[in-house]
Order: structure tokens, then sequence, then C-alpha cells
């Protein structure tokens, strides 16, 4: 083995293994661009030529990762992503500074040479000889850009990325061969732009123009001297000059560079010395990457976003080729957020439910017969510190929401009355509905196999008053529990499953509903977006239609800019207009006068339902106009928390149930959203009430008194007596209950197939 001279330099041995490595190179360069090699010097390249000659004529050049900006539909800015901060600009709007200095300090006979600088592939051979190391290096600008590719290309595999930098002879040639292409094809200033597009700065900066909003916060046409300078001089080692953690050692670079610019006659050494004397006098911009960013609380709709874009086949056949689109970037993406919306739903969660309360709120906003997401928000913001979240509430579990959605409670019910009526049932359809009963048993399926009460499974109402027989309308407002299971055994569980399948209502993890009874109680966990799109079309008259968050995509590749085709609503009819009015009749009574008194709004048509499930886990308002639908959601994620004796948003409640905190929350969050909007109407249909229970003496103390709100006074009236119980009522208890077990389940899933298995994120 040679051994190192006692001054710890390189032996003759090593020194000449160096000069051998070199020559060999020097031979493949000369060989590259059709100069004769003679003696040992061509001997020695002969192998290397030959690999030279095999090397592919064209280097695929890939596009340039950029950053990504997400849009509102007003155009404004929510967020930016990306996997490499860079924004790409013509060398006309990169300062005559920073051409300069990066070229003097980097390649200062950039201008002279061809492709590979000979001169200066001698030059550094006689001083790495003559030091024993590598004291210089001979890479001209236009191979540092085609490593640059090499690097691009390689993306964030750190495998790739070694063998794109591997100090090795074979890389070199390629690199060789490859410089020589694109000194023919791109020329001189088209290379400088590239490679200032390319190169890395430091602080997750990619390119002179993120480098220059990264630490001057200004654009990089607008570079002074001593600026363009000091990002030069970074891009030899960015973590060794790095101005933001190592002050005076980037100074110090920066001077040389300086220096440099006055030696090749860029700039008079007066000027230089001038520079030299200036401060630093950065100006930070920290890196604002992710939908973490999001302005307006828009994170989760931005996550949501992203989700889409990765999942949806119409922007790639597979995950590989969508996640290559996504971190390639350059995308501007125009979304369908309202920002009047946004704000809303925001403010209106921040002013009900804090951050550290035991649980936590979410609300999504649709537009009736466009599916278009207009808000999305949550009370517990994105993050991953004490009382944050990353888990989006109001979405499925593939979409970077819970596992399972959430137990909707009553506001399933309109579905069941939907199904009814298009199976012909009247809207004055009567059922006995007693206090308390068994689940009816056999009920018919899609299948044709029979559901059948095996273990005598129970329901009941919430109050022992609640005894029928009950007509549709008055059921809905009250919520009686045994009407609704009576409906469903009635018509049967296949209606009920197609109606749910026309509205796309599916579990929070992507399951089809059981068929089962008790879905007629809202026992299966669902998401806030699924409810609201679902109920947005009885709003838009029975024509249902998929939730968008894209409206368009444009994309920059390079100099050019191209539109990417993005996913459409599509709207379908999923019920008669008939049918979806006199839902829509039905459920404008219970804002009115029903359970849902506190979401009405005063200025415009509203309709909606209430739900509140067992042992008041989960808390629910999902309502509508005839333009904008909204769902909130309010509960414990992990299903751990009972709403009894609790505070929420700093106001105590001894019990929670969907008209007392969903339902406030939804009217503001509505109320801010369509301030300014047009009012337009229902079409509202005629249900008789049903004279012969009627409240004769009209004391307000007939059939009505026993409802949720309490006894009334003397406002009497069938249905002021039957929803609203008169002034100083008390208010309604959760919409139904049920046997332990019955909703959280077991990890088979609970009884009969009526729970929900396993625990909840």
């Amino acid at each position: 083995m040679p051994k190192k001279r006692s001054g710890g330099g390189l032996s003759p041995t090593q020194q000449a293994a160096k000069f051998l490595g070199v020559s060999v190179l020097a031979g493949a360069v000369m060989a590259g661009i059709a100069l004769p090699a003679v003696g040992a010097l061509g001997l020695a390249a002969k192998g290397s030529v030959e690999s030279f000659d095999e090397l592919p004529a064209n280097m695929k050049t890939p596009p340039l990762s950029q950053r990504t900006t997400i849009l509102d539909s007003r155009g404004d800015h929510i967020a930016t992503v990306y996997s490499r901060d860079r924004t790409v600009v013509d060398l006309k709007d990169i300062s005559p500074y920073m051409q300069k200095a990066i070229v003097a300090i980097e390649d200062s006979r950039f201008y002279q040479h061809g492709a590979v600088d000979l001169k200066g592939v001698l030059r550094a051979l006689n001083r790495n000889a003559q030091s024993g190391g590598v004291a210089e290096g001979a890479s001209t600008l236009t191979q540092q850009y085609v490593k640059n590719v090499f690097v691009e290309e390689a993306g964030d595999d750190p495998t790739k990325v070694a063998q794109a930098t591997q100090q090795t002879l074979g890389r070199k040639i390629r690199e060789l061969k490859y410089a020589i292409q694109v000194e023919e094809e791109l020329g001189k200033k088209k290379i400088l732009e590239n490679y200032l597009n390319i190169t890395f700065f430091g602080q997750q900066a990619y390119g002179v123009e993120a480098a220059s909003q990264r630490y001057f916060s200004k654009s990089a046409k607008d570079l002074e001297l001593q600026e363009a300078a000091l990002l030069a001089g970074i891009v030899q080692s960015p973590s060794r000059y790095d101005p933001v953690n190592d002050e005076a050692e980037a100074t110090k670079r920066r001077n040389i560079v300086l220096q440099r610019m006055a030696e090749t006659g860029d700039i008079s050494q007066a000027d230089a010395d001038k520079a030299m004397r200036q401060p630093l006098e950065l100006k930070v911009s920290r890196p604002q990457n992710g939908c973490i960013t999001a302005v307006k609380g828009a994170s989760f709709f931005c996550k949501y976003v992203e989700k889409v874009f990765l999942n949806d086949p119409v922007f790639g056949k597979t995950k590989e080729e969508r996640a290559k689109i996504w971190n390639q970037g350059g995308l501007t993406i125009k979304t369908t957020l309202d920002p009047q919306a946004q704000e809303s739903v925001q403010a209106s969660l921040a002013d009900h439910v804090n951050k550290d309360d035991q649980v936590a709120a979410a609300t999504t906003l649709v537009e009736p017969g466009t599916g278009k997401i207009l808000g999305m928000g949550q009370s517990k913001p994105y993050g991953y510190n004490k009382n944050e979240t990353e888990y989006n509430y109001s979405v499925d579990s593939a979409w970077g929401g819970s596992n399972y959605g959430f137990p909707t409670g009553s506001t399933f019910k309109p579905f069941v009355a939907a199904a009814a009526l298009e199976e012909g049932r009247p809207a004055t359809q009567e059922y006995s509905s007693p206090y308390d009963m068994e689940y009816p048993s056999p009920v018919q399926t899609c299948s044709g196999k029979q559901w059948l009460n095996n273990d005598r499974a129970t329901v009941e109402n919430e109050d022992e008053s609640e005894v029928g027989p009950y007509r549709l309308k008055e059921a809905m407002a009250k919520s009686v529990n045994t009407y609704f299971v009576q409906m469903i055994s009635d018509i049967g569980l296949c209606p009920v499953a197609k109606m749910t399948d026309n509205l796309h209502v599916v579990q929070g993890n992507g399951d089809k509903l059981p068929e089962v009874p008790a879905i007629a109680l809202g026992s299966k966990g669902i998401s806030p977006l699924t409810m609201a799109s679902a109920y947005a079309a009885f709003a838009a008259r029975g024509m249902y239609c998929t939730p968008v968050a894209i409206e368009s995509i444009t994309q920059k590749i390079g100099d050019q800019q191209k539109s990417l085709e993005v996913p459409k609503s599509t709207c379908s009819r999923a019920m008669s207009e008939q049918t979806a009015d006199t839902v829509n009749t039905l459920l404008r009574g219970v804002v009115d006068s029903g359970t849902g008194q506190e979401a009405g709004l005063t200025d415009r048509d509203s309709a909606g339902k209430t739900g509140t499930t067992d042992e008041r886990r989960n808390a629910w308002f999902v309502g509508y106009t005839p333009n904008l639908a909204g769902a909130v959601w309010v509960g414990s994620a992990t299903q751990q928390v009972k709403m009894e004796n609790i505070s929420i948003g700093g106001v105590w409640h001894d019990k929670v149930y969907g008209g007392r905190v969903p339902g406030p929350i939804w009217r503001d969050a509505m109320t801010g959203a369509l301030s300014g909007k047009e009012a337009s109407s229902f079409t509202l249909v005629d249900i008789p009430d049903g004279d012969d229970r009627e409240d004769e003496d009209g004391d307000g103390n007939g059939r009505g008194n026993g409802n949720d709100n309490g006894n009334g006074d003397d406002n009497g009236g069938l249905i002021e007596g039957l929803t609203n119980g008169g002034d100083g009522g008390t208010f309604p208890e959760p919409t139904f209950s049920l046997p332990e077990g019955w909703i959280q389940g077991s990890d088979n899933g609970g009884n009969n197939g009526n729970g929900n298995g396993g625990n909840w994120p």
C-alpha cells in the first residue's frame, strides 16, 4: 500500500494515480470533441472513449419541479405546496449582476470555451498535482448544469441522487458528452438561464427566483450587486455558506465573489470594495410549504384537494403517475372554495367551539345543483401539536378523514321518508308508533333474503309521552323513532338502500350501508361532506351532484402552459321533484317550529334535521336553503366523550343535542355564507295535518305537549302544540336510544350488523 509523505500529502504513487485519472478524463474529452488522442494518454482513455461513443445521443431532460399554487374560487391564494420550492424565470427577469456573479465565480471563461474548458482541465490537473489533492475543479457551467439535470431526474430517491453525484469516471464521461450536446442545441444564454433555474441555493430554495425570495424577499430581477454576489457564492456549498446560520462565512464567500468579478472586469475594483463593506442585510422569508400554511382555516380543504389529485384517475392511470405530476408541480389549481363561505364557516366554529374543548366540530357547505364544495373547516386546527389534528373530520377515510365517519342519528330519517314517498306512500302516511317496540321482523332486503330480529332487539322513543298513532309530518317534526322503524319495515330495506345509493350515501370507510332496520335511526358512521351532498339533492329538487373541489388546473412546463383535465361533478336524478318538494316541506317545519328552531334562518327559506346519537356521543344538524346545503357534526373523534355536563365554547351544557350546539353553528355559518346572496324559495306542497287529532280547545295541551320541547302554554293549535310546545318549554332529548353496544359495536360489527366495529380514530 502506498505511504503518505511525512507532511501529510499524497505519496508519489498516489500523485501518479491522480494524474493518470485526470489524463484519462482529458483523453476522453479530447476524443469526444474529435481531437486526436496520442501516446499513452490516448491508450489510457481507449476504454472510456468506447463508453463515450455508446452513450445515447440525446440527454433526457425532465421538466423542472416547481411550486404548486392553490387558489380559491376568486383566484386568491390559499396555499403553496411543493416538492422543491422553485419558480422558473426567464433570463431577462434575472438581475445582470446575478448573471455576471455566477459566471465569474463558477466559470469565468464560460463565453470563451465550448462544453469543456481544456485550459481549465490542464490548469486543474497542474494545480491538483502540485497540491497532492483536489485544489481546483474543472467542470464548466454547462457540465454543472448537466449534473443538476441528473439530480433533478433522480428526484427525492436517495439512491438515485447518490448515483447522479457519484465521483466516478463513468459519470464524468457521460456528463461531458451531454454537455457537448447541450452547448450545440441551447447556446450560452439558454444554458445560463437553465442553470440559474435548476441549481440549489440552500434553505429549501431551488433556482435563483426562490433563493432571492428566501434570503431577500424580493424578485431575482431586483437583486443588487452585493446580494447577487452572496447568492452566487452559496452555490458551491449551500450548507457551508448558509448566510442564515453562518453570516461570517457567507460574508467571506460573498467578498471572494466580488473580488473575482473585479478581476474578470465585470465590475470596477472600487465597486467591489464598496460592496464588500456592505452588511448582508438579509430579509429572510421562511419556507411556506404545504396545506398547514393555508389561509382562512382552509388547511383541511387544501389537503382534500391534494388527496383528490393523488386518488382520481383523471390525473393519471396509476398512483405513481399522479404522484409524479403532483411532485413535479408547476400547477395552478383554482378550487371551488368560496372565501366568503369559508370565512363564515371558520368564524362560526370559533364562536361556538374552542380548539381545546373535549369535543370537536366540523362543518361542510355544498352548492346544490353543482356539487361545488364552498366551505370546509373544523374547530381543531390542522397540525401535529396538542389540540391539533391531521384528520379531516368532514370527509371519508380515503380522503384523509376518520376511519368510519360518525353516526348520524335522526338526520338519516329524511332518506327513509324519501324512499317511502318514492314507493308511493302518501305524505299523510300513519303508523301506530308506540313508545317502545321490538324491531318488526321479518323485513325484506334487496337480495330477497329477509332480515330477522333473532335477538329480539327493541327500539323506543325518547319520551314516554311519545305514543302514536302519528302521521309523517308530525313524526318528522318530533323525530319519532318507532314511526320510522315501522316505515322502513313497511316498505322494506331495498327502497332505502336504493335511495341512499342514488344519494351516494356510504359509510366513512367507503362501504355500503348494511340492510338492517337500525339504519333508519342513523346507527352507521357517515361523513359531513356525504351528508351535505345528499341533503343538497333535496334543495335541488331531487338532483344529486357528486361533490367537486377543483374548477381548473394549469401546469407550467418550461416556457409552456397547458390545461389539465379535472374531475367534473356528475348530476343525476335521485328522486322525483314531488318527493323532494315534500321532503323540503317536512324539513322546513323542523326549523320553523320543530327540534331545529335554533338553526332556522330568519331572512330566507331553510330546512333541516337534527340528530343526536346514543349516549350523546354525536350531535348533528344538516340543513339547506334552495342555494346552499351544509352539515355540522359535533362530538369526539374517538367516540369516547358523552356530551353531558360539558363545557363547549365556554358554554355549559347539561345535555347536548343537535338543535342546541350544531344548530347554531349551522345557522351562523349559513348566514354569513349567504349574506348578499339571492333568497330563493322552496316549492312547497300541502300536507294535511290530520283533523281527528287536533287540540280542539287550543290550550296547547293536546297531543303536541308530550314532545321533546316540553309542555306548551295557551298558544294552542296542532302544529304549534306538536312541535313548539309553547313558550318556556324544555329542549328535546336525543333522537334515539339503542341497546348497549348497538352503535359502537364490537370488532365484528355489533348485533345484527347494526354497529360499527373497532376503534374510531
